[in-house]
C-alpha cells in the first residue's frame, strides 16, 4: 500500500509540473497608424491642427525629425506630453497634449514614423527603439511644459 501511495504522489507530482497552464497572449501591439487615430482628433488626419489650439504638423515635425536634438524632443512630445506656448510656422498655440503613458518604445516609433512619413510627408530615417529608450530616460524628470520649453532650441520652426 505504502509502495502503491508513493507512486500516486510521484505521478500525481510528475504530471503537476508537466502540465503547463498557457501563457495570457502578450497585448497587441499596435502600428502608428492605428495610434494616430487618437492624435487626429486635436491634429485632425491630415495634421492641419486647430488654429490657437494644436499646431500643425507638416513642416515642424520634418524639420525636427532631421536633427538628433529634434527628434529627442519629437519623442518626449510623446511620451511627456507638452504645453505650450509653442510657435510654429510663426503662429503662438497655447494648447496642451497629455502624455501617452500606456505606448511601448516600439508603438511610440512606429506612431512617429507614421506622423513623419504618412502625415508630414518627410523623408527621416525610422525611430528606433533604442532612441526612444534613450529619450524616455533623458526626460524622465521633465514635465508637459518643460518639453514645450525644448521646441526652439530643439529646432522647432
Amino acid at each position: 500500500m505504502r509502495i502503491f501511495l508513493t507512486i500516486v504522489v510521484a505521478v500525481a507530482l510528475t504530471t503537476a509540473f508537466a502540465v503547463r497552464v498557457p501563457a495570457t497572449a502578450a497585448p497587441q501591439q499596435q502600428d502608428g497608424a492605428s495610434i494616430y487615430k487618437r492624435c487626429a482628433a486635436c491634429h485632425l488626419a491630415t495634421g492641419a491642427g486647430v488654429p490657437g489650439a494644436f499646431p500643425p504638423l507638416a513642416a515642424d515635425v520634418r524639420n525636427l525629425s532631421q536633427t538628433a536634438a529634434g527628434r529627442r524632443y519629437l519623442a518626449l512630445v510623446v511620451i511627456k506630453g507638452v504645453s505650450g506656448p509653442l510657435t510654429v510656422d510663426g503662429k503662438l498655440y497655447q494648447g496642451v497634449m497629455p502624455a501617452q503613458p500606456n505606448l511601448n518604445d516600439a508603438e511610440v516609433a512606429s506612431l512617429l514614423d507614421h506622423v513623419i512619413s504618412k502625415v508630414a510627408k518627410g523623408n527621416a530615417r525610422a525611430f528606433t527603439v533604442n532612441e526612444i529608450v534613450t529619450a524616455r530616460k533623458a526626460g524622465m524628470s521633465l514635465n508637459a511644459a518643460a518639453v514645450g520649453k525644448l521646441h526652439a532650441s530643439a529646432g522647432g520652426k
